[in-house]
């Protein structure tokens, strides 16, 4: 079983081409951060730990972690970011892990792992790491179309994620996805 690591960022087209990957070669696909969130939910060991370390107060009206309120406070600090991440990162791993050994057992062909993050964790999961570049006047149009996001929060959310040249160097292919979607399918099938 081939494990396929894809990253890039938003706007890059990352879903689609995911989308593609199950259709077309009926991969197996485990989004990184829909893992997080479902590991960070209520009666669970990241839940209880999150409560611990930061606060009830983290926590909303459903009994739910307040995400909101929880990344408030931690992207303005980077030692409580490091924290959090000291507590959900190495569950999320676990997870995978093992997800990925139940599909190995199962016969799975291609096991497709998405992150926005992935160059920070793809070598230690991944045989292959593929960085979906799209322009990004490309991914901002999308940005604005798709989600209705204003020019502001598409520049505060590029700022955040990595540099185009991490994720160049991270990855051992790049999937040119900013014309059409048939270009990055011929691409797909290069690779693949």
């Amino acid at each position: 079983m081939k494990v396929l690591g894809i990253t890039g960022g938003v706007g890059s087209g990352k879903s689609e081409v995911i989308k593609y990957l199950r259709e077309a070669y009926q991969a197996a696909v485990c989004q990184m951060d829909e893992t997080a969130r479902t590991l960070q939910r209520k009666g669970t060991k990241c839940f209880d730990r999150i409560v611990e370390c930061f606060g009830t107060d983290m926590v909303g009206e459903d009994g739910e972690l307040d995400r909101k309120k929880l990344g408030a406070c931690v992207f303005s600090d980077a030692e409580k970011l490091k924290a959090l991440n000291s507590i959900v990162h190495p569950e999320v791993m676990e997870w995978v892990r093992a997800d990925i050994g139940r599909h190995r057992m199962a016969g799975t062909r291609l096991y497709v792992v998405e992150a926005a993050l992935l160059p920070d964790v793809g070598y230690d999961l991944c045989d292959e790491m593929w960085y979906i570049y799209t322009s990004e006047e490309v991914r901002r149009e999308r940005l604005r179309e798709s989600r209705g996001y204003t020019d502001k929060k598409i520049t505060d959310m590029m700022a955040s994620q990595p540099g185009e040249e991490t994720f160049r160097r991270a990855c051992s292919a790049v999937i040119d996805n900013s014309g059409s979607f048939e270009h990055t399918k011929r691409q797909i099938g290069d690779r693949l």
